[in-house]
């Protein structure tokens, strides 16, 4: 019994160099483009500060119709890292709100309201 040991690491070798030859996995393939990425985009026209501390009011503008929102926000919202749909979570803390209005049209003139003369 003095070669047992020695066999028993020998058993052990193939295994191990099978462990050690095995791929290293390949990382996750690219994502592609999520459908809030594809959605249109409003634009930022200004930005004030809030009335808490780390807080803002921003005022967005949507291109097409003209409609004005104004946005209150913390400046920083925690939220998990992205999902494999490529979104990510905030959990059910609010994170802020919304006010919108439609845009302004100037008066028509009619008799009542004459146009101004230069």
């Amino acid at each position: 019994m003095r070669f047992a040991p020695a066999f028993g690491i020998a058993l052990m070798l193939p295994a191990f160099a099978q462990a050690q030859q095995q791929p290293a996995p390949q990382p996750p393939a690219p994502q592609p483009p999520s459908a809030w990425e594809q959605l249109p985009h409003m634009q930022l026209e200004r930005q004030f500060a809030g009335p808490l501390q780390d807080t803002v009011i921003q005022r967005w503008r949507d291109p097409v119709d003209g409609t004005v929102c104004y946005i209150y926000l913390p400046i920083t919202a925690p939220h998990t890292p992205p999902t494999a749909s490529g979104y990510v979570q905030y959990g059910a803390s609010t994170i802020g709100s919304i006010s919108c209005a439609a845009a302004a049209r100037p008066a028509a003139a009619s008799p009542t309201n004459p146009p101004a003369k230069k």
